[in-house]
């Protein structure tokens, strides 16, 4: 499947199975249908000290539909495209829909909504990799990490993985779309040790390109100095202080926000930002801008998992919340329109009003730069937070020392309003494009 005229045919045979479920199911009585298939392929390596660990070949993907009837619904799902596994698949799911109770909410997007051809935005680029070439490039990684240092004296390995696939959704307001992709990472893993003292940390990089990823030198380099970094880590004592997020964590607190503004949360009264359209959230230089439609970007997408069309959209404008994250369902629930979210949010950028890296550890001043997280406490019903965290002390705008075995709290409410700045140094591996993350003031708690 390496060649897109392979990727063609084989998406073209999946349209056609998809219309024939579509078509057995409204034979068999369903007002409504919806099939949704993916499928990806590729290989997976990893390498520890030198020695291949393991090698992953991956073909996966299953058909699943979903049939609406009188307002009852039934899902059913198949990896096997014989035209006698989809007969049972839809008969199964049309049965299910029998004893389902009756939800007005449930049900297809609206047809207005959905987005009937999608344009190509350049999200598939399939690389032919021999398992000896991804085997040497993971090798490559580690050994230039292990290199940096004596204390480097341990690896928890380097892996390599390259994946491509397509997805194709089709429904019964005669909606039928596809699109290929590519996804490919490499990563580090460094451990580093000195007497007593023991530390773990890593690099990676991901693109839809293979041949955007950063040099596997480069990404070992950095594993091997994040983990060097971290020797000889302190506790602080517990106190009240500016904390800076870094860029590559600092869009947790952004899948916070996430969560307090989608429509699951909202209709069950779970959120701690109900009814919170046209406030201000966060201050007013702060701009959350959607940008689906972003080539080659990690979370572009022209149609969400419902078959919806995205749109380019301002989430917060000036600190205010414009719109919450809503599918077909959260959206009837609430009595508002779906946003185009099944499925996710497509590439948030926002602004940044801070400098680079060095001028954001300048404003922070004296304060904890945050580098790790740890654990799960942050409640979006009521907006506590609080996790374990490590990182580094830092005094007048420069690193003093690492820090571990601390726990930093706060209200998301108030950490949201008391962003005094975000970075330009942008962290773009994921959905949320931020740089780092200066908060006013959190409570530490330490020895």
């Amino acid at each position: 499947m390496s060649h897109k005229s392979d990727i063609a045919k084989e998406i073209a045979e999946v349209k056609q199975r998809v219309s024939q479920s579509l078509a057995l199911a409204k034979s068999l009585g369903a007002d409504g249908a919806e099939v949704a298939m993916s499928r990806q392929q590729g290989l997976s390596v990893g390498t520890r000290l030198g020695e291949v660990e393991n090698v992953e070949f991956t073909n996966d993907g299953a058909l699943g539909i979903t049939v609406y009837q009188d307002g009852r619904k039934g899902s059913a799902s198949t990896a096997d495209l014989s035209e006698q596994a989809l007969a049972k698949t839809v008969e199964a799911a049309v049965n299910i829909a029998k004893y389902t109770s009756v939800d007005p909410c449930s049900g297809l997007a609206d047809k207005a909504l959905l987005n009937f051809e999608p344009q190509d935005l350049d999200l598939y680029h399939p690389e032919d990799l021999s398992t000896e070439r991804a085997i040497e490039i993971a090798v490559e990684c580690e050994q230039s990490a292990l290199a940096q240092d004596q204390r480097l004296t341990n690896s928890d390995g380097a892996t390599l993985a390259s994946f491509e696939g397509f997805k194709v959704y089709g429904n019964s307001h005669g909606q039928l779309v596809s699109y290929p992709s590519t996804r490919h990472s490499l990563s580090c893993v460094m451990i580093a040790s000195e007497g007593d003292d023991m530390q773990r940390d890593y690099a990676y990089s991901v693109n839809r390109d293979f041949n955007l990823l950063d040099s596997a030198k480069s990404i070992g380099e950095n594993a091997a100095h994040e983990a060097l970094s971290r020797l000889g880590s302190q506790k602080l004592s517990t106190q009240k202080v500016p904390v800076m997020f870094r860029a590559d964590i600092a869009n947790t607190i952004f899948g916070h926000f996430i969560a307090a503004i989608s429509g699951g949360n909202l209709y069950r009264k779970s959120s701690f930002l109900l009814d919170a359209l046209g406030q201000q959230i966060f201050p007013d230089f702060l701009t959350i801008s959607e940008r689906p439609h972003l080539k080659k970007a990690l979370a572009s997408g022209y149609f969400d998992s419902e078959g919806v069309a995205t749109k380019d959209a301002e989430i917060i404008k000036e600190g205010c919340l414009e719109q919450y994250l809503l599918t077909s369902y959260s959206a009837r629930k609430l009595g508002l329109k779906t946003t185009g979210h099944a499925g996710g949010i497509h590439n948030w950028q926002l602004t940044a009003n801070g400098g680079d890296f060095d001028a954001m550890l300048k404003q922070l001043g004296t304060g904890l730069l945050v580098t790790e997280l740890m654990g799960q406490g942050v409640n979006v019903v009521n907006g506590d937070y609080s996790r374990g965290a490590a990182g580094f002390w830092v005094e007048n705008g420069q690193i003093a020392f690492p820090v571990a075995e601390i726990t930093i709290a706060g209200k998301l409410q108030d950490m949201f309003k008391n962003i005094v700045s975000i970075g330009t140094d942008t962290d773009m591996r994921g959905s949320i494009q931020t740089g780092s993350l200066l908060i006013e003031e959190m409570q530490i708690a330490g020895n």
